[in-house]
């Protein structure tokens, strides 16, 4: 009796530990391997896609947006008047063109503009493990040479 009592002593802070309380409103939880499997989805998405695009949005809230994002070809020149980018790179390397003039752009949707050339930028190699952020109103662009290819998750900051 007086072991089972022990066991049950120790065994109570356990149960303290594991909680059945619900995540707060808005907690999200991606794990590497979600993530992975989400990517090899994303690799077919741009073996049919025209541009070599995948794209997987993973939330979306009143502040911020977060897309999971596969690049086999170059992206087109964008700008958003309204949102920082925070972009981290998970696999594969690209060029970040940013900054600069936009020339030829059109105007897609409300504060967002996308086509055209971005002259006068900075070129950036990037790749796994990088991190940017793109301030709002920033000319940017990302270019992936022939038979490479990126993938990576962007993070919108919206309302500025």
């Amino acid at each position: 009796m007086k072991k089972f009592l022990l066991v049950c002593c120790l065994a109570l802070p356990l149960g303290a530990i594991a909680s059945d309380e619900a995540a707060p409103k808005g907690f999200n939880l991606w794990t590497k391997a979600s993530l992975a499997e989400m990517g090899r989805a994303l690799v077919q998405k741009a073996a049919a896609d025209p541009h070599h695009l995948g794209l997987q949005q993973l939330a979306d809230y009143p502040n911020d947006q977060a897309l999971l994002v596969h690049r086999e070809a170059d992206g087109s020149p964008e700008v958003h008047e309204t949102q920082v980018d925070m972009t981290f790179f998970l696999s594969g390397e690209a060029t970040l063109v940013v900054g600069g003039t936009l020339v030829g752009g059109d105007a897609v949707s409300p504060h967002e503009i996308r086509n055209g050339t971005i002259q006068g930028a900075l070129h950036q190699k990037v790749g796994a493990g990088d991190v940017v952020r793109i301030p709002a109103g920033t000319q940017h662009q990302v270019l992936v040479e022939a038979s490479k290819e990126i993938t990576y998750i962007v993070v919108k900051v919206k309302g500025y």
